[in-house]
């Protein structure tokens, strides 16, 4: 909101009344921080120092690497007058909290164009108590076209940049020193775009090459193998594309695949991004090093691997997916992806839980038959359907999840499916039927705990080899956020498929196939 009349700052931003904040208050939000230490923490490389008003004051302003810093202008100090010391307290916001900016200007009617230039606004996110965040502004005032332009190129830069730079900070300080010193040759390729791993794969002369995420790393051991430094979503592409080439190359038709063929080279996941469920479900930590460790000792185990396809037609490969509450809440995180991965992930959550809606559905699932000798099996896919023992089950559902992976991550450290394992030759499908909000939350925040998050009266779990999940409401299709642009066409269904959002309009079909692509890592037990 904009900064009003005779506002002190902190009420400003948390958009509190219009009144003094007296000495003791300190209910400053967590995006402003004001002690000496935290403010000899944040001073970083200065990039920029110049005077914007903000509120009523003129303030000496300065942006560095990781925080924007201000403290009001005055021209002489009243001796001993504390109030006046604390009104002019340096305070600053941490970059990572803010999560666009935009130019101010005032327009008028004989204005065509562009209107007069005010300053700059900056949009933070800010925390408040619990789960709940806010949106908030900052106005720089300034006049001069140069000087907002510099400053706003800047910001623009920062912006840009944050959410960009993470895994290649990682691979060169943390992964190459360790693959140099063990004598491992490597190729290495920034992703530049969503899938670009998929097409780079594709073509590509897979002997004597690897790669990764944001990164490719292309490993010239004894055997050849992929590697792929980033979160969910570049791990998967690079498995879906791996999985994609071995069919391929088998001179199997890849639009439409029931028995596929297992990857050629074995992939190894280095976490590195906002989520890391694949790693941390491969390793068990997400750590950089261990996995590292892994791949470099040659510590290979096969995991299973579903297919998703509608109407006989492979959509893609993945080792999980939600419907539902946790395909909506992917679908609205991508529409604010110019925010901090954290931010966008917690705002997304709770505007979801905001506009939560059940989904009609008929879902038909092939319980697992736990006779088969999984262990042994040489065959790469489950029998193909059985009609006389599928099972099906229909109604109003919060979200749907199905699991070919324990999916251990930050916020549920037992994992979102606890009793899966890599390579056990089944899935976990996880239902949670219609109900109240509070209720779902609850459920929503078991998995932080060590309380067990299925033990609710809307919650069913089973253990499958297929599943099929049947939209009954064709016609309503999913806006996100009715009041702005639609992220999804009109009659499709969010998914969120490892991380990723993919659309369909239509019943999904998810098979599982037994170890079918070769995986850096495992427990310690398991090596």
């Amino acid at each position: 909101m904009p900064w009003r009349r005779r506002r002190n700052r902190v009420s400003a931003l948390e958009g509190g009344r219009e009144e003094e904040a007296p000495p003791e208050a300190a209910a400053v939000p967590s995006a402003l921080l004001t002690s000496p230490q935290q403010t000899e923490a944040a001073a970083e490389r200065i990039l920029l120092r110049g005077i914007f008003e903000i509120g009523r004051d003129s303030c000496d302003v300065v942006l560095s690497e990781r925080a924007l810093r201000w403290r009001p202008i005055q021209p002489q100090r009243p001796a001993g007058d504390s109030k006046y010391d604390l009104l002019c307290k340096e305070e600053f916001i941490e970059l990572k909290d803010i999560f666009s900016v935009k130019l101010k200007r005032r327009w008028s009617v004989k204005q065509q164009r562009s209107g007069t230039l005010l300053g700059i606004t900056l949009f933070i996110c800010l925390k408040k108590e619990q789960n709940k965040l806010k949106n908030s502004t900052l106005d720089l005032i300034n006049l001069s076209e140069d000087h907002c332009d510099i400053w706003f190129r800047q910001f623009k830069k920062i912006l840009a940049g944050n959410h960009k730079k993470e895994a290649t900070q990682v691979y060169y300080e943390k992964v190459e020193p360790l693959l140099k010193l063990a004598g491992i040759k490597t190729d290495v390729t920034i992703m530049e775009y969503e899938g670009h791993a998929l097409s780079l794969l594709k073509e590509c002369e897979l002997q004597g090459f690897d790669g990764v995420q944001r990164l490719f790393t292309g490993m010239q051991t004894l055997e050849p193998s992929v590697v792929c430094v980033g979160g969910d979503g570049s791990a998967s592409e690079v498995a879906h594309a791996l999985l994609l080439r071995a069919q391929k190359n088998a001179g199997m038709e890849t639009d439409r695949i029931l028995i596929p063929v297992r990857a050629q080279l074995p992939l190894g996941l280095i976490p590195a991004g906002s989520t890391n469920v694949l790693a941390h479900s491969l390793h068990g930590v997400p750590h950089v090093i261990t996995a590292t460790l892994h791949i470099i000792m040659g510590h290979v185990q096969l995991v299973d691997v579903c297919t998703f396809s509608t109407a006989g037609k492979l959509l893609r490969f993945g080792f999980s997916a939600m419907f539902g509450f946790g395909g909506r809440t992917l679908a609205l995180a991508e529409k604010y992806r110019w925010m901090a991965p954290n931010q966008r992930r917690d705002f997304a959550v709770v505007k979801a839980l905001a506009k939560l809606k059940a989904e009609d559905c008929e879902i038909s699932f092939l319980p697992f038959n736990s006779s088969d000798d999984v262990e042994n099996n040489q065959s790469l896919s489950l029998p193909l359907d059985c009609n006389d023992q599928w099972q099906m089950i229909q109604g109003q559902f919060l979200n749907v999840s199905i699991m070919a992976i324990p999916c251990l991550c930050s916020v549920a450290p037992r994992g979102l499916a606890p009793n899966t394992r890599l390579n056990n030759g089944s899935m976990a499908l996880i239902i949670a039927r219609n109900t109240s909000r509070p209720e779902f939350i609850k459920h929503l925040k078991r998995y932080a705990s060590v309380k067990n998050q299925f033990n609710f009266p809307f919650v069913e779990t089973y253990t499958v080899e297929e599943v099929k999940v049947h939209p009954r409401n064709i016609t309503g299709g999913y806006n996100p956020e009715e009041e702005e642009d639609e992220t999804a066409s009109e009659n499709c269904f969010p998914w969120n498929v490892d991380g990723d959002l993919m659309e369909v309009a239509s019943e999904v079909h998810i098979r599982l196939h037994p170890r079918l692509i070769s995986l850096y890592g495992g427990s310690m037990e398991e090596i």
